[in-house]
């Protein structure tokens, strides 16, 4: 395999995923008066809602077929209209500046538009081919999808190709009337960046950095004070992530193949000043100089494990929350673990599904 999920088999073949040089819950029970889960809908039933919910019905908005998820949407939308003052109490209320601790959502549903950016892989002119990685993006666009997101992806994408693609979707309208997005990078990697399909494990790569740039408040002002979630699924070195600590009984390893700038807003005649980048968060699938695994069946053990995450999870918990339910998950597999970099959000980020 080249990370797949679960526990690890003595028969289980792993692969590096990418390498190219190598073969606070927002209220799980509130004091009020019929108790909340935060997009599961409720936990004890309510005469406003009708049939109670909990966290199989948050599953339902994201993941499950699209007759029950539209039934506990309408429920959830009811119940957030009905109760809507004491509800978002829990989540903190006005701050010094008047802000609320958590970002908001601009638009209803329908007339919300959200998107995603997925960019994945997969055959390379001078690499490995990274087989298993259709099953993430099969993955991912379902769980981005069911979240709101309508999922641009693009495949098999130079460096200067990956590049013009972030270009166009950061100037995309629907930013506009969007209260967030999603940017998805899934390929062969190294310490510095993303290899591009003509990489040879030196050339080609985009830069980490790049991405920032063209999601920055300079350059997609659209974006400007909305969450920008940024999900990199690839290699950053070669080294494994982890140590050999010698105890009673040495457990079974599997087999392993090696795979500051000023922004200005006129506003009449004053001026206002604001952050170069803001509002990111990031979750690598490794750590740095150290490889991602891979299933050829499965996919990747990052994207697998962070798609169960959100999916259980993402009704009641932020997103960084979440991405340390997803690090957690990792416990038991000591060869590769996410992290979190460059996160600049300044408040909680709920993706509330079927709100």
């Amino acid at each position: 395999m080249f990370p797949g999920s679960g526990a690890v088999s003595s028969t289980t073949v792993w692969h590096c995923a990418s390498s190219p040089g190598s073969a606070t819950t927002p209220g799980a029970r509130w004091a009020a008066p019929q108790g909340v889960v935060m997009g599961a809908v409720i936990v004890q039933g309510c005469s406003s809602v009708g049939t109670p919910c909990c966290a199989g019905a948050g599953r339902t908005l994201i993941g499950g077929d699209k007759r029950q998820r539209r039934k506990q949407e309408a429920n959830f939308v009811s119940f957030l209209s009905s109760h809507k003052k004491w509800l978002l109490e829990p989540f903190g209320g006005p701050g010094a500046e008047g802000q609320w601790q958590i970002y908001d959502i601009y638009q209803p549903r329908e007339r919300r538009t959200r998107r995603a950016l997925l960019i994945c892989n997969t055959k390379f002119k001078h690499l490995r081919q990274r087989d298993g990685a259709e099953v993430d993006v099969k993955e991912m666009t379902k769980l981005l999808e069911g979240l709101g997101y309508n999922v641009e992806c693009h495949e098999d994408k130079t460096s200067q190709e990956m590049t013009t693609v972030m270009k166009k979707f950061a100037d995309h309208k629907d930013h506009l009337t969007s209260d967030s997005t999603f940017l998805v990078f899934m390929s062969h990697g190294m310490s510095t960046g993303i290899c591009g399909t003509k990489s040879n494990g030196t050339t080609d790569i985009l830069s980490f950095n790049t991405i920032y740039e063209n999601f920055n408040n300079k350059h997609c002002r659209a974006l400007m004070g909305k969450p920008k979630v940024v999900i990199i699924q690839c290699c950053r070195g070669d080294n494994i992530g982890s140590v050999q600590i010698r105890d009673s009984i040495d457990p079974e390893m599997p087999t392993s193949t090696s795979d500051g700038w000023r922004c200005v807003e006129l506003q009449g005649s004053k001026t206002r000043e604001a952050h170069l980048e803001s509002d990111f968060a990031t979750l690598y699938s490794s750590t740095p100089d150290t490889v991602s695994w891979r299933s050829p069946t499965e996919g990747s053990v990052f994207i697998q494990r962070l798609v169960e995450q959100f999916r259980n999870h993402a009704f009641n918990s932020d997103l960084q929350e979440m991405f340390r339910k997803v690090q957690r998950s990792f416990e038991n597999f000591p060869r590769q673990l996410p992290t979190q970099e460059r996160t600049t959000m300044l408040k909680k980020f709920y993706l509330f599904p079927g709100l």
